[in-house]
């Protein structure tokens, strides 16, 4: 399969930007090195967007690397689409100190987007009636941000249904996107017509279900038959349904493979046995009991 450089297709947001349709996710990404190593890579493979977080504690060090690397590959700051979230422990009066601490860690200028990233508050209990006003707090402040140009967009990250139409009924600004657990065994059927109906962008995140679905029976199989890795087939089957994906790796030579996913086509009978493992599996933290 040749190099997806210059093949990677962009997904239109309401803002009207454009944001790559694969990004490098950079959970557990902290060290330094390790930073650089992985960055490296992602822009050798064609990766435009990476994704960060206040809670991974790498934002400094992403936007470090991002300056030194960019000119190394003849590309600016306006080539990449940098993601960063708001830490739940910021959540509500402490969400304009916190956005504006991401913004000075990430030191690029300004994020392409913004997401709350969690619904609750670090240190209240998931039925605290505090959290549904701390939300819309946070909100408040990332709409504020977003008039002054400091984030170019603004979103959320493991919101439900209920947390999504609680939102959209509040806001002056809707959400540009919605980030979420999404693979053939969680399909979000309800998040994602949610997401369509307010013209929301749907992104997945662990799509390899922390590294267990790619020994699932089903995916080996599919992958066997179209000569590609477990990873791939499942990052594909994805974006085949027009689902953005941020696949995290500090492995070179894995973050250029799951790049390899606009070359090659999962037919229909494969797009459907991989849906059929749908059975509400959670493999990340659940986010259904946060009032």
């Amino acid at each position: 399969m040749s190099s997806p450089t210059s093949s990677i297709p962009p997904v239109l947001l309401n803002t009207g930007v454009h944001m790559p349709v694969l990004g490098l996710g950079t959970y557990k990404l902290v060290v330094p090195e390790d930073v650089n190593r992985a960055v490296d890579a992602a822009l050798v493979a064609g990766y435009r967007a990476f994704d960060s977080a206040a809670v991974y504690q790498n934002e400094a060090e992403l936007g470090r690397a991002l300056k030194e690397l960019l000119p190394k590959h003849g590309l600016t700051r306006e080539d990449v689409f940098i993601t960063s979230k708001l830490g739940s422990k910021d959540q509500g009066e402490e969400a304009m100190e916190g956005a504006l601490r991401s913004l000075s860690q990430l030191d690029l200028g300004y994020i392409d987007l913004y997401l709350i990233h969690w619904p609750g508050t670090q240190g209240l209990d998931v039925t605290d009636q505090r959290n549904p006003g701390n939300r819309a707090q946070s909100w408040a402040t990332l709409e504020e941000l977003h008039a002054q140009g400091k984030l170019k967009a603004i979103g959320v990250s493991n919101y439900t249904p209920a947390h999504m139409r609680e939102l959209m009924q509040s806001c002056k600004v809707p959400p540009a996107l919605l980030q979420v657990e999404f693979h053939p065994k969680l399909l979000q059927t309800e998040l994602r017509k949610v997401c369509k109906e307010y013209g929301v962008c749907f992104q997945a995140f662990s799509s390899l279900g922390k590294g267990e679905l790619v020994t699932d029976p089903v995916v080996l199989e599919v992958a066997k038959n179209c000569e590609c890795t477990p990873g791939q087939v499942l990052l594909r089957w994805a974006v085949q349904q027009g689902v953005p994906v941020i696949p995290k790796s500090s492995n070179p030579d894995r973050i250029k493979d799951n790049a390899r996913l606009f070359d090659f086509t999962l037919s229909d009978a494969d797009m459907d046995r991989l849906s059929a493992l749908d059975c509400g599996r959670k493999y990340c933290r659940d986010a259904s009991l946060v009032v």
